[in-house]
């Protein structure tokens, strides 16, 4: 209980922390024997990061085992400052410190000023207040205009016309970042943006413990781990980190993104809100489409692969293609929302903001290029789902004339009613597997994942205005209308 904790220095050495292999353990020897317990005891390391198993997460826990600063190169979007945070969990729940030191003085070894003098006056007496390991833990985003004194510190007249001291007297100084950090993780994202006078000043201050204010030479032997991230583009070609840092980095850990399908789509439902306190049934063929859209972007020449498509692409896809399904059940006052393809289309607006395009891309634009990689995400999932499928009396119907325009906030009846009409789809869903017949929501998506796929296979068209039709309506079939069949609209 809080209460029991020691208040006093005097308090304190009578507890374990007494004991100077305790209080002299350094903070990456703290996060390594927390590390080697967490392993003996076969606990998962770094919870919630997914993908990541067989390949970053090792390479973590040997940088921390081997007590490492280490940086993480990454496009965006692959975790890195997660896994950042989740190096919290290493540390203690909890150590004791100095009383109002602003750079959480060890209570038996003081490296500010202030942590001296109070030592010096009140002895056993000093006052001992307790960290937690969440603060203890400090991130700074990089940004040019960072400077030193956010960093190191600089001088504060004021401290020193209130307190009558030199310019030249530790207690003038108004301490950074970094000195803030001390006995704790201080991470830096997107290191390369920092300037290089910056970066020379954190190298000098964790290689020597020492850094000048204003030309004021201050002792400062910090205790802390330095870890840092970066996009690979920025620290290999740009050449933005300087030697001496880089050198004093003891490991450079490659992130990717999910290296499956199966991997993207649970850290996609495990970071999107999908919980608006109604019944939502997400089927598992449109999670699959979702992620592929991402899977499609990254390996298309018309989209910056130096700049990479986020995770948080399908977060955002399947956030708005659940809002739109619940948007059509609240308008339809159906009991549950079943997200369709349809509903993938109308998430356009979260594709279009996530891609950065090249020059061919441009000129097609981010629309454009948004529905083209629905398409083929449907495609490849149609293909996955029930690629060996007989699809020919489907396809017959539409080149008989037949043609097919589903309404976006139609109810599940009235929709299955019109792909009743197209001979053979309702039997080629429940047969390979996608949907069950008493399941009407998940019915209509499945329908509108085959006609899709179809779409994808140019075996069948699709446009905004006539929905599914042939492939050719500018050459009608002799002796059929090519408007035939069901149009069904709100």
């Amino acid at each position: 209980m809080s209460s029991l904790k020691p208040r006093t220095l005097g308090e304190l050495k009578q507890t374990e922390w007494g004991n100077e292999i305790r209080y002299r353990r350094s903070v990456k020897d703290e996060m390594r024997e927390n590390l080697i317990c967490l392993l003996e005891a076969g606990a998962q390391i770094f919870p919630g990061i997914i993908g990541f198993e067989e390949t970053v997460v090792p390479q973590v826990i040997n940088a921390v085992l081997a007590r490492h600063n280490f940086i993480l190169l990454g496009l965006r979007g692959q975790a890195k400052s997660r896994i950042l945070r989740s190096l919290v969990a290493l540390l203690d729940e909890e150590i004791p410190m100095l009383a109002g030191s602003e750079v959480n003085d060890n209570p038996f070894q003081p490296i500010s000023k202030y942590g001296r003098i109070m030592l010096e006056e009140q002895g056993d007496r000093a006052p001992i207040a307790w960290l937690t390991r969440d603060q203890r833990y400090v991130e700074k985003l990089a940004t040019p205009d960072v400077t030193i004194a956010d960093i190191i510190g600089d001088v504060d007249p004021i401290k020193a016309a209130r307190g009558g001291h030199l310019l030249s007297d530790e207690l003038t100084m108004h301490y950074g970042l970094l000195p803030r950090s001390n006995r704790g993780i201080f991470a830096i994202n997107e290191l390369p943006d920092l300037a290089g006078k910056i970066q020379v000043g954190l190298f000098y201050i964790v290689q020597e413990g020492e850094v000048q204010i204003k030309g004021f030479p201050i002792r400062l032997p910090l205790d802390v781990l330095l870890v840092f991230s970066a996009n690979p583009e920025d620290y290999t070609a740009r050449g933005k980190i300087i030697t001496p840092l880089k050198d004093r980095i003891g490991s450079e850990i490659q992130t990717h993104y999910p290296a499956t399908i199966e991997h993207g789509v649970a850290i996609t439902h495990q970071e999107a809100w999908l919980d608006r306190g109604r019944q939502v049934a997400v089927p598992d063929f449109i999670a699959e489409m979702v992620e592929r859209i991402a899977v499609e972007a990254r390996s298309d020449k018309r989209i910056d692969r130096r700049s990479g498509v986020s995770q948080r692409l399908p977060i955002s896809v399947l956030e708005n293609v659940v809002s739109n399904a619940e948007q059509r059940t609240l308008m339809t006052r159906e009991k549950r929302a079943v997200p369709r393809v349809s509903d993938v289309y109308a998430a356009l607006p979260s594709i279009t903001g996530k891609i950065e395009l090249e020059y061919e891309g441009e000129l097609q634009g981010a629309e454009t290029i948004a529905k083209d990689l629905v398409r083929r995400a449907a495609g490849k999932t149609f293909e996955e789902r029930a690629g060996g499928a007989d699809c020919d009396s489907i396809v017959r119907w539409f080149d008989e004339g037949g043609a097919l325009k589903i309404s976006l906030h139609e109810r599940s009846d009235a929709c299955i009613k019109g792909f009743g009409a197209v001979p053979g789809l309702l039997d080629l869903v429940t047969q390979v597997g996608l949907a069950a017949r008493d399941d009407a929501g998940t019915l209509v998506s499945a329908c509108e994942l085959v006609l899709e796929g179809l779409v994808a296979q140019k075996r069948i068209s699709r446009s905004d205005e006539l929905g599914y039709s042939r492939m050719r309506p500018d050459k009608p079939p002799f002796g059929k209308n090519p408007g035939a069949g069901p149009n069904l609209f709100a």
